[in-house]
């Protein structure tokens, strides 16, 4: 049985908007701090708005979140970033900066997360690209490398502060079926040694290979597969 205290993500009644509209209402679901969970929805149905809200880059004004110990219903501006140090974000498009090094886009969430101490900055650096099967790369630029290569960068900036929580939105777009599944792969590396993940994905693939628990957002609800039977058509 699970109480409040193993839970990494709990959310209740929540209503969900983007630019002003209603996109996702009466959301409940918690999320374990060691759980693998898929959140899948055609596009459009609300998926990156919910992320968002978790993260609190939209404001949640109906309904309560626990996200990593923060109340976001209650938190301060002041207190986002510190709420964001424990969770991992990782986007399709990368979102890196192309004219640095790769040591340099790490240093930047560093230095903007706390981290002032150089040596210990260098250490932690190549911990995460040994971790993400990158060793060597820190002074190459991001087109120096491969797509599959960038997006592990993008997630060893995501484990810098060892996050809590890896938030992956649709992580696997952008990249071919055989370096869609190494990421996909490394993801479940990751969440096997105790970091949550909720990854959205349209990949049917993923699901159908490597069955996990399942979120869909659906005529503005949020369905979970641990409650409810649903369809997982190819649609989503």
């Amino acid at each position: 049985m699970s109480t409040e205290q193993d839970y990494i993500i709990q959310v209740k009644k929540a209503t969900i908007f983007q630019g002003g509209q209603t996109v996702l209402d009466h959301v409940d679901f918690n999320i374990l701090q060691d759980e693998f969970v898929y959140l899948i929805g055609k596009t459009g149905s609300g998926k990156s708005s919910l992320l968002k809200t978790l993260y609190a880059d939209l404001p949640l004004e109906i309904g309560e979140i626990q996200m990593v110990g923060y109340h976001i219903h209650q938190m301060k501006e002041k207190e986002i970033p510190f709420m964001r140090r424990k969770i991992g974000i990782i986007f399709q498009d990368f979102e890196l900066f192309y004219d640095r090094t790769v040591a340099e886009n790490l240093e930047f969430i560093m230095g903007a997360t706390g981290w002032r101490d150089q040596a210990k900055m260098k250490v932690r650096m190549a911990e995460v690209l040994m971790r993400v099967g990158l060793g060597g790369v820190n002074n190459k630029m991001p087109h120096q490398l491969s797509g599959g290569e960038q997006q592990r960068v993008v997630i060893a900036r995501a484990l810098i502060n060892e996050p809590k929580i890896l938030i992956a939105d649709e992580p696997t777009g952008n990249l071919d079926p055989a370096v869609s599944e190494d990421i996909f792969k490394l993801f479940l590396e990751i969440n096997k040694y105790g970091t949550a993940v909720l990854m959205a994905t349209h990949n049917h693939f993923f699901i159908e290979k490597y069955p996990a628990r399942i979120l869909k957002c659906v005529d503005r609800k949020v369905l979970d597969s641990d409650k409810e039977h649903f369809n997982l058509s190819k649609t989503y």
